[in-house]
C-alpha cells in the first residue's frame, strides 16, 4: 500500500497553490473572516475524490435537509464534528455537494469554519489548502497556554483578545446571512492512543448559548492520518484510500438541550464539584461516539467486501 505523506504525494500541486492562494500569512482582528477560494478549493476537491472509496457517502442526509430548512427558516445553526484530520472539513463539503442534492450543495456553501490560526500561520501549503474553505479564525486558548514567560503571557492574551473578539463578531454576521458555523468540540485532531484529544472543550457551551439548532456529525474512515513520526508536521501526515462515511444527528434544539443535560445532573452541583458547562460538552461528545461506533461495523464490513482489510 503506498503510505505516501500529503507533502508527498501531492508536491505536484504546490506551484499552482502557491499561485491561486492569496490570504493572509499572519491574522490580527482585521482579517479573521476569510472567503474561500475556489481555485485552491478545485484542487482540494480533486484530493479527495482521489482518495474516497466506494461507500463513501452521507448517513442522516434527511437530518442535514431538516438543518438547512430551518436556517433557511431564520434559525442560527451551528455543526459539531469529530475531528481527525485535515481532510474532515474538505470531505464534509465534498460529500454534500456530490451525494446531497441540491439541499447539499447548498448547506454546504453556507458553511463556515471555526479555525485556529495554525492552519495560516504554520506552512504555506497548508494555509494554500486550508484557503479553499471560508473560515472564522480564532486565537486557540491551547496556543495562549503554551507561553510561560510573564510578559509574553500578557503580550499574547492582549493579542488573543482583540483576534477572539474579531471572530465572535464576524460569527454574528455570518450567522444574520445565513451562514451555518461549524466547529470541532475537541479543538484538536483526535491522535490515537491519546484520549484526551477526543475529549471535548468547555468552551464548546458557550457556542450552545449562541445558536438555536445543532446537528452533530460524526466521522468514520479517515483519508488522511497523522504520522506518529511528525505528528505536528501537517504536510508528514499519511494520504490513504478509505471508505468515509459521515453521519448527522437529528437537528437538536440547543437551549433545551443543554437545560436538559443540567437538569439530570440535579442541585448542588458547584458543592458537589459538578462543571456543568464540561458536563455539556461531554454529552456532546458521547453522542457522537455512539454514532461513530454504531456506524463502524457497518463500514469494516464493507472495507472486507472490497478487500482493503
Amino acid at each position: 500500500m503506498d503510505k505516501s505523506s500529503l507533502g508527498e504525494r501531492y508536491k505536484h500541486h504546490f506551484a499552482a497553490l502557491e499561485r491561486y492562494a492569496h490570504a493572509a500569512d499572519k491574522i490580527d482582528e482585521s482579517n479573521v473572516y476569510q472567503e474561500w477560494n475556489p481555485e485552491t478549493r478545485k484542487i482540494m476537491d480533486s484530493m479527495v475524490n482521489d482518495n474516497l472509496l466506494p461507500g463513501s457517502r452521507l448517513e442522516g442526509k434527511e437530518n442535514f435537509e431538516e438543518f438547512l430548512a430551518q436556517i433557511k427558516q431564520g434559525k442560527r445553526g451551528l455543526i459539531l464534528m469529530e475531528h481527525y484530520s485535515n481532510m474532515d472539513l474538505p470531505m464534509l463539503c465534498y460529500l454534500l455537494e456530490n451525494c446531497g442534492g441540491e439541499a447539499g450543495k447548498d448547506l454546504s456553501s453556507r458553511v463556515v469554519a471555526m479555525a485556529g490560526m495554525k492552519l495560516n500561520e504554520e506552512n504555506p501549503m497548508v494555509k494554500a489548502w486550508a484557503e479553499g474553505f471560508t473560515r472564522i479564525v480564532v486565537y486557540p486558548s491551547r496556543t495562549l497556554a503554551s507561553y510561560s514567560n510573564p510578559e509574553e503571557h500578557a503580550a499574547e492574551e492582549a493579542k488573543s483578545r482583540r483576534i477572539n473578539m474579531a471572530s465572535m463578531r464576524a460569527m454574528d454576521a455570518a450567522k444574520k446571512r445565513g451562514q451555518t458555523i461549524l466547529v470541532f468540540p475537541s479543538g484538536t485532531r483526535y491522535r490515537p492512543g491519546n484520549p484526551e484529544t477526543k475529549r471535548g472543550l468547555r468552551e464548546i457551551d458557550s457556542y450552545l448559548r449562541m445558536f438555536d439548532i445543532m446537528i452533530l456529525v460524526s466521522i468514520n474512515g479517515n483519508c488522511l492520518r497523522i504520522n506518529p513520526e511528525a505528528p505536528n508536521n501537517m504536510l508528514a501526515d499519511i494520504v490513504a484510500e478509505d471508505i468515509v462515511i459521515l453521519t448527522a444527528s437529528p437537528v437538536l434544539e440547543c437551549k433545551p438541550f443543554r437545560n436538559q443535560v443540567i437538569e439530570n445532573l440535579g442541585e448542588n452541583l458547584e458543592a458537589r464539584g459538578i462543571d456543568f458547562k464540561q458536563e455539556t460538552v461531554n454529552k456532546v461528545m458521547s453522542i457522537l461516539e455512539e454514532q461513530h461506533e454504531k456506524c463502524e461495523v457497518t463500514r469494516v464490513e464493507e472495507l472486507k467486501a472490497l478487500g482493503k482489510i
